[in-house]
């Protein structure tokens, strides 16, 4: 008797709004059963008043695992991404009496790690900043351009830049290939011609532009 009378609810259709009107006659004999539709009135009503981007669908047959919520629970899931839930929790108005602190209502959401990591890494959704630590990496080419290009990356570095030093002197297209795979968006080329005249090359990864700066300009355009 008791999924008879269940049906009616799990088997709602339409908007979140439809849901709850129908859901009102559903249960208009439990005014427990009112009250949960009114909380969930409040909960979209501010959603929709903050403008919050979020997609928020009304299920009836969402559960969770553990039996200490007593109001509205939630799960969050990935848009474009075949995976369950990433994020879930709900209202508790009685857990704290666990710990002995009584009268202490909340709620609480918990993350799944490992779902998370598993979406950004199918939605290629990590910023770039979070994948370069780099900002401008000095090629080498030899033991003297590499003394002068260490003292250039501890003034940028005492201005606040990231800057590094490539650690061999290999071939160039292996140096801005390895600048490219780091995301790295300036590489600064000290050669013959750089160590005379006292300046630095440097080359913009994305755009191909390069240009030839002292070392006060250089610290300035790496600033901008």
């Amino acid at each position: 008797q008791a999924i008879a009378d269940l049906q009616p609810v799990l088997q709602l259709e339409g908007s979140n709004e439809a849901k709850l009107t129908r859901l009102k006659t559903l249960l208009a004999a439990s005014e427990t059963g009112l009250k949960g539709v009114e909380e969930l009135e409040t909960i979209f009503t501010m959603v929709n008043d903050l403008d919050l981007k979020a997609t928020l669908e009304l299920d009836l047959c969402l559960a969770r695992g553990l039996n200490y919520y007593t109001g509205a629970i939630i799960e969050v899931k990935a848009l474009d991404a075949e995976m369950g839930s990433i994020t879930g929790g709900g209202r508790y108005d009685n857990l704290t009496d666990v710990f002995g602190l009584s009268g202490v209502s909340g709620v609480g959401i918990s993350f799944g790690a490992d779902r998370i990591f598993d979406v950004l890494n199918t939605l290629d959704l990590y910023p770039a900043e979070a994948i370069r630590t780099t900002t401008v990496l000095f090629t080498n080419f030899g033991e003297a351009e590499t003394k002068r290009c260490l003292s250039l990356i501890k003034s940028l570095r005492a201005a606040g830049i990231a800057a590094e030093l490539y650690p061999e002197a290999a071939k160039m297209k292996k140096q801005l290939s390895y600048a490219n795979s780091r995301q790295i968006p300036y590489v600064a080329m000290i050669g013959e011609t750089e160590l005379t005249n006292g300046t630095v090359s440097l080359k913009h990864m994305q755009t191909g532009e390069q240009q030839t700066l002292s070392q006060e300009a250089l610290t300035e355009r790496l600033k901008a």
